[in-house]
């Protein structure tokens, strides 16, 4: 079924997404079985700009509902980019040199960095469990939200991975139900069990906790 839905036009997938994420059982989160509110929206990496476009206008939609089992009101969406969250934790850090930012710093000397020498400061500084869960835990402390919305998966590839949030985000975002937005595929099969699949093409490292959203009902 996920396969053959997310093949199918952005249309039918927005209102299957409105469907689910608007429903009552996902919402108040019943028949885990246990199991954390993690879902992975799926989708192919040349739709990028669409599912950008895609996510806001749902966003927005799932805000103008009225729901009965919200006491009226629509959904209220949080929605964390982790490209921008990056940028801003690079910003908030000050670099070697005084008074200057560590985004400035590493925009300045990014020609004389190596590839490596670069992608292990990234990978240090934005490290999930020490820095970007932390920073993600600030933006969900006022809990005036129904979904988290989860995106920029692809853009801070590879100093960032998507399993590596997923497994440190289970301590902290697991009281409203998380929503991954995924270039590429979310996959199952019994011989192999489930991993992402980055950009259809990079093996991401296995990941169980999350469930498709293009398979669960609404």
């Amino acid at each position: 079924m996920s396969q053959k839905l997310r093949q199918r036009p952005l249309a039918e997938r927005f209102d299957h997404l409105l469907n689910v994420i608007s429903g009552e059982r996902f919402l108040h989160m019943k028949g885990l079985n246990n199991d954390l509110p993690f879902y992975i929206c799926d989708y192919p990496a040349s739709e990028a700009v669409d599912m950008h476009r895609l996510q806001h206008q749902l966003a927005n939609k799932l805000a103008s509902l009225s729901l009965p089992y919200l006491d009226g009101r629509g959904v209220n969406v949080l929605e964390i980019n982790l490209y921008d969250l990056s940028i801003d934790l690079l910003k908030n850090r000050e670099g070697s040199d005084e008074g200057v930012s560590l985004w400035d710093q590493i925009i300045h000397n990014e020609p004389d960095y190596d590839k490596d020498g670069l992608l292990e400061l990234l990978q240090n500084v934005l490290d999930p469990r020490e820095h970007l869960i932390p920073a993600i835990a600030e933006r969900l402390a006022p809990d005036d939200f129904d979904v988290l919305f989860l995106s920029g998966i692809g853009e801070v590839f590879p100093y960032i991975r998507s399993h590596n949030v997923l497994n440190n985000l289970q301590s902290t975002a697991k009281s409203k139900p998380t929503v991954m937005f995924f270039p590429g595929e979310y996959r199952y099969s019994l011989a192999h069990g489930a991993s992402l699949e980055l950009f259809g093409r990079l093996h991401d490292d296995k990941y169980y906790r999350a469930f498709n959203i293009f398979e669960t009902q609404a």
